[in-house]
């Protein structure tokens, strides 16, 4: 049996999908996505679009200083400013690469850059060749491709080619494509374009139309040999090519297309928990491979037919993708090498003194819950890994509430390690008199504009996990949205740490980011 061609999995989760709104991450964050993908074992990771603002040029030259076992990619529009800024991001890594982009299509060429077919192509060239000089790894992507006219995309492909470009990319920014369109694109440019032999041919799909994975492994089809992703499909509006499922889709069905790639596949739900937390952005329950139903039975066919043979309701071993098949339930006579064992199962690698930090609050939890699933272990083990210095710490509060009346809360923090408490009685409601009272405690003015609560795992017993976001209302922030999440099996506890997550953002101060829509 011939060996199979390798894909390259290009994600670009810290660029295209931190343009999901509300998506922003910062500096330490970023760095830890970045190393968390090379272990996940991604070919390319595109750190940012470093001319965008201060903050996406450092943690580009940041990460291309920390990670030398992929190649870590900068996105510059073809111009002469944004290629000098994006190398001057990225001179120091161990595998560079630029990425230019020029959108091709005639209703992009028309209105947005009132520019003629011969004009786009000399710009596309002249930024191949600018980014060129700079590093041998070049990739372009014609902006808008599924809607470009085949024979001027041809056109484009072939003279980037010429120009230097070492990867084209063929993207369906605004997801319009459907799989055989995609298959006849990249087929095309295969037959059409003499040089195409010097180029990968890539993919850059968004989900608009909920076809960004098929239209991708359409591609792969046809013959290419990159696809761009995100973890959890994150991105532009419907978002991008999800990468577990696109990754999972090759290698259940390596039958069919006879590609693998060099993902760690155990390590695409640890990933995928991580890119929720930072981002904020849950994965829904029936989401595909790292969804929380993706690998559960109710049915009592499903049911009969699993105890008999797996296979009968599983293509996929829920092992492979970093799950177990059922929850190891834990109590609390449980003791810290049960509980590291099932953490590092999970994908958490903790040092000794966070053990004993999620040790103790095991404990604690224990003594509340009658069983302990992953999920709740999950969530244990997702608060040590704050990345932002917290000014604010919950430590408890007192409430008095009934209908119809203002609640009296009274809560307590600490402030800097010291111990500050605040009573007020005001709010519609419980949650509300809590938010006031943070407010009144911190000093800081926030306008809640988003607030969501789930359950952890199952029961009238299962933690409540809450993700608040707050728009900063002082004069000199912005108006900059900052988010929070809390988890505890007391739902306004968990309300009261994320409020406070999220005001120590604000008081953190982060800086906004701009990002220029493209592919």
């Amino acid at each position: 049996m011939p060996a199979a061609r390798t894909i390259r999995i290009f994600d670009t989760t810290l660029r295209d999908g931190e343009q999901s709104p509300g998506a922003s991450m910062n500096l330490t964050e970023k760095l830890e996505i970045a190393q968390t993908l090379v272990q996940l074992g991604v070919d390319i990771i595109e750190a940012g679009f470093p001319i965008a603002s201060p903050g996406d040029f450092a943690s580009v030259s940041d990460i291309a200083r920390a990670v030398s076992a992929v190649t870590v990619c900068g996105l510059a529009r073809c111009n002469d400013a944004d290629i000098d800024r994006a190398w001057e991001a990225l001179q120091h890594a161990a595998q560079p690469r630029i990425h230019v982009f020029l959108a091709t299509s005639s209703i992009h060429r028309e209105f947005k850059l009132r520019m003629n077919e011969d004009e786009v192509v000399a710009r596309a060239v002249a930024g191949v060749r600018r980014a060129r000089n700079c590093c041998g790894d070049v990739e372009f992507s014609p902006e808008d491709a599924a809607r470009t006219e085949i024979d001027f995309l041809c056109r484009v492909v072939e003279a980037v080619i010429d120009a230097g470009a070492t990867t084209v990319n063929i993207p369906d920014t605004v997801g319009y494509a459907t799989p055989s369109q995609m298959h006849h694109v990249i087929s095309s440019l295969r037959e059409r374009v003499p040089n195409i032999d010097r180029a990968v041919i890539s993919v850059h799909c968004h989900d608009d139309l909920g076809l960004a994975v098929a239209n991708s492994l359409a591609a792969v089809e046809a013959g290419a040999g990159q696809v761009e992703c995100t973890i959890n499909g994150i991105g532009e509006r419907a978002g991008n090519c999800s990468l577990e499922e696109v990754v999972m889709a090759l290698r259940t069905r390596r039958d069919h297309y006879a590609v693998d790639t060099g993902v760690v596949t155990q390590r695409l739900v640890p990933t995928s928990r991580l890119v929720a937390n930072i981002t904020g952005i849950q994965v829904p329950r029936n989401k595909a491979i790292v969804g929380r139903n993706a690998f559960a039975h109710e049915a009592g066919i499903h049911q009969d037919g699993m105890l008999k043979e797996r296979r009968t309701y599983e293509i996929m071993r829920p092992e492979d993708v970093g799950l177990e098949r059922t929850d190891l339930v834990l109590g609390k006579h449980s003791g810290r090498a049960a509980l590291a064992d099932r953490a590092l199962a999970l994908g958490y690698q903790i040092t000794p003194e966070q053990l004993q930090t999620v040790f103790e609050r095991f404990k604690v939890l224990a003594d509340r819950k009658k069983e302990i699933y992953d999920g709740d272990i999950a969530a244990l083990c997702e608060q040590q890994f704050s990345t932002l210095p917290e000014q604010f710490t919950f430590e408890g509060y007192t409430l008095t509430s009934a209908s119809g009346s203002p609640p009296t809360v009274e809560l307590r923090v600490l402030q800097n390690g010291e111990p500050r408490s605040v009573s007020v009685t005001a709010g519609d409601g419980p949650i509300d008199g809590i938010f006031l009272a943070i407010e009144k405690l911190t000093g800081i003015q926030t306008a809640c504009r988003d607030f969501r609560v789930q359950a952890v795992t199952v029961g009238k017993d299962a933690q409540a996990e809450v993700t608040v976001e707050l728009e900063s209302t002082a004069p000199d922030t912005n108006h900059q949205v900052h988010r929070g999440r809390g988890v505890s099996t007391d739902s306004l506890e968990a309300s009261a740490k994320a409020f406070l997550a999220a005001i120590n953002r604000v008081a953190l101060g982060a800086q906004p980011r701009i990002h220029p829509q493209r592919t």
